[in-house]
């Protein structure tokens, strides 16, 4: 199957958080949505991998995305060599996506910009013919995206550009809130971390509301771009 996007998350919950409106938008549109986890989140305060694993799996069906994988790369520990880039090279040959859409490029969680960085640099090495991967015993033709953006998360970092998710923002939250085991729950016995508390998952709905407000529409959400945003005239700009 090929893919149109393919969005990429260090952990389950990180794609959902930055970019879900986006991804609910764009398969309304036509648009063939993957995911890729490249973890479990088994480091994560509350809940565990298998609860993990079950909330992904929901929230996919939320969003309506056509395909959802794991690596299951070790949260927390994985690095951006070889073995990690060439997995995810698989992936990206695999299902052909003319975007994708990766962690922030700084953020306070380091398994976020350790992701960001694996995940832009496996892009560009895909597109190397003599880099040779298999998929069910077979050759690969090398692919590279045309497009790599990164979502935003913990992190304030002013985006490059702005997708207006307005009639979407209902979509994010309830694929956000698949993950019931990680964010607010006042009767939760749980240890509480950043993300559990009533503030951040409040935080999910004001920023893009803010976002939005900062562009004239309802709700956004924002990107970085690795190179400059182009637009084939300025009546492309609201």
């Amino acid at each position: 199957m090929k893919l149109d996007i393919l969005a990429i998350g260090a952990h389950p919950d990180d794609v959902e958080l930055g970019c879900g409106g986006t991804i609910a938008k764009e398969i309304s549109l036509g648009k063939k949505v993957g995911i890729l986890d490249l973890t479990r989140g088994e480091l994560g305060t509350r809940g565990s991998a298998e609860i993990r694993d079950t909330e992904a799996s929901n929230a996919a069906k939320i969003l309506g995305v056509s395909i959802r994988e794991n690596l299951g790369f070790a949260d927390g520990f994985f690095s951006n060599d070889k073995k990690h880039q060439l997995a995810i090279i698989e992936i990206i040959r695999k299902y052909q996506p003319e975007i994708v859409l990766c962690n922030a490029i700084d953020d306070r969680h380091i398994d976020h910009s350790k992701g960001s960085k694996l995940v832009s640099d496996a892009c560009f090495l895909s597109g190397l013919v003599k880099i040779e991967t298999q998929l069910n015993g077979k050759m690969q033709p090398a692919w590279r995206p045309k497009q790599v953006y990164h979502y935003i998360q913990w992190k304030n970092i002013e985006p490059d550009f702005v997708v207006d998710i307005t009639g979407f923002i209902d979509a994010k939250i309830e694929a956000v809130k698949a993950y019931s085991s990680q964010f607010y729950n006042p009767n939760s016995k749980e240890p509480s971390s950043p993300i559990s508390s009533k503030n951040f998952i409040d935080s999910v709905t004001y920023r893009a509301q803010d976002l939005g407000r900062l562009v004239g529409t309802e709700f956004a959400e924002g990107f970085n771009s690795e190179r400059y945003v182009a637009v084939k005239s300025l009546e492309n700009l609201f």
